[in-house]
């Protein structure tokens, strides 16, 4: 159950559902999850495969390393030639060579000598132990040796790090800069991974204007689909905004379905509130009959909307390119998310994210759920979930002033979300509470 959830007994689960039902969180969630596949899997070369999921297990072709190698420059000896060396009296060694790294010669130690050696070069036949340039004068032909060396020292072992056969990542592994290292130490060119998916979000409303370019009355600035997007890549995905689109019912279909080509998941923002004469997008998407729309007990954030489109023409959409459909039975899923930033973007954690995991294959992108101690009230409307902006310092979290869902700027001070349950009404400071991490 989400946190801060109470038993619900009889939200609607079922997608068709009618606009006048209340779903629950949960519920709301299970069957967006429902309607999803993870993206067919792909081979990458690894320049390609960061931030990508594994779909196979890494193996170690060989050991790693490959062959005992010095981990300092220094000298390569026989640790019973210095192991009564000290600074008063050192140890004295013919230097009879040097070995680079990335040298293939083939070399013997003789006891009473030492060979050159730097770091990552191949330890000679013969030795069994590296004396650091520290310890030592820096000789050429001949070296003083100021400090014993035990059998091993500065000494990387052939297998040491993984033996051949061992699997070193598993499926399922995101690939951050240290796995892409992994598999290049395993020989690895490539990788089959899940593709990350390819978002695009597209703002509706007449009010809306480019940033950078002056306000008319009357007018805002886009703000939802740099945000969105913004989210989007942070979730793992790739992740391009369209240009707004006006309200015109006759305008959106068009829109969405020129980006089918080239989209995994669809999100569109605004257009969707319940009843108002304006919600293009419900007006457009309706007649498909692959989009339902409904209430999600919860604030902010009510009005919500999901679907597949493009299924076998639907909508007059083709057949998609790309990695493959990401529906369970095809097509592009559509969230259509409300237009107020702050609702916009708690929808977009609470159920985006976690379809953006689900095509990735992957249960990586959960957000974190802490208990904090309230230093202020908070308050929620009877029967909804409430996700309060609010400030975690520590053990404690401060609700924030301007609560209302258009209020951008006080998200963008937050960095948890309060949650109140359903049932309350109002929790006193002092009173114990979930958050969720913001990522």
């Amino acid at each position: 159950m989400t946190p801060g959830a109470r038993p619900d007994h009889g939200a609607a689960g079922n997608m068709s559902a009618a606009d006048t039902a209340m779903s629950s969180v949960e519920d709301y969630q299970s069957a967006i999850l429902a309607a999803l596949a993870p993206l067919e899997p792909t081979r990458l070369e690894l320049a390609d495969a960061e931030g990508c999921v594994l779909a196979e297990d890494v193996t170690a072709a060989v050991q790693l390393p490959p062959f005992d190698n010095s981990s300092m420059d220094g000298y390569a000896v026989q640790a019973a030639d210095v192991a009564g060396a000290a600074q008063q009296s050192p140890a004295r060694l013919r230097v009879t060579g040097e070995i680079a790294a990335g040298d293939t010669g083939v070399y013997r130690l003789l006891p009473g000598t030492a060979l050159r050696i730097m770091t990552g070069a191949p330890l000679p036949a013969g030795a069994d132990a590296v004396v650091p340039v520290e310890w030592t004068d820096g000789g050429i032909a001949r070296v003083e040796v100021y400090r014993p060396a035990r059998p091993g020292n500065a000494v990387r072992t052939a297998g040491g790090d993984a033996a051949a056969g061992e699997t070193l990542l598993t499926a399922g592994t995101r690939m951050r800069p240290m796995h892409i290292a992994v598999a290049a130490s395993a020989g690895r060119k490539a990788v089959t991974v899940r593709p990350r998916p390819r978002v695009v979000v597209l703002s509706t409303g007449d009010e809306l204007t480019e940033p950078g370019i002056p306000l008319a009355p009357g007018r805002i600035w886009d703000s939802n689909s740099y945000m969105l997007a913004a989210a989007a890549r942070e979730a793992g995905a790739l992740a391009y905004r369209r240009a707004v689109v006006p309200d015109d019912p006759s305008g959106v279909l068009p829109a969405l379905e020129e980006q089918l080509i080239h989209a995994d998941l669809l999100i569109t923002t605004g257009g969707v509130s319940m009843g108002g004469e304006h919600d293009v997008v419900k007006a457009a998407l309706r007649e498909l009959g692959t989009v339902s729309f409904r209430k999600v007990a919860m604030q902010p954030g009510m009005p919500q909307g999901f679907g597949v489109i493009g299924q076998g023409g639907a909508g007059g959409a083709g057949a998609r390119g790309g990695a493959g459909g990401a529906g369970a039975e095809g097509g592009v899923p559509l969230f259509t998310l409300p237009g107020n930033p702050v609702s916009a973007y708690v929808s977009f954690q609470l159920f985006v994210r976690p379809a953006l995991a689900a095509l990735q294959g992957t249960d990586d992108l959960s957000l974190t759920v802490a208990q904090a101690t309230l230093t202020g009230p908070a308050r929620s409307p009877a029967g909804r979930r409430s996700y309060l902006r609010g400030v975690l310092n520590g053990s404690k979290v401060t609700p924030l002033t301007g609560q209302q869902s258009h209020q951008v700027a006080s998200l963008g001070r937050a960095n948890a979300l309060i949650i109140v349950p359903e049932p309350e009404t109002e929790l006193p400071a002092g009173d114990t509470v979930d958050v969720l991490l913001l990522p």
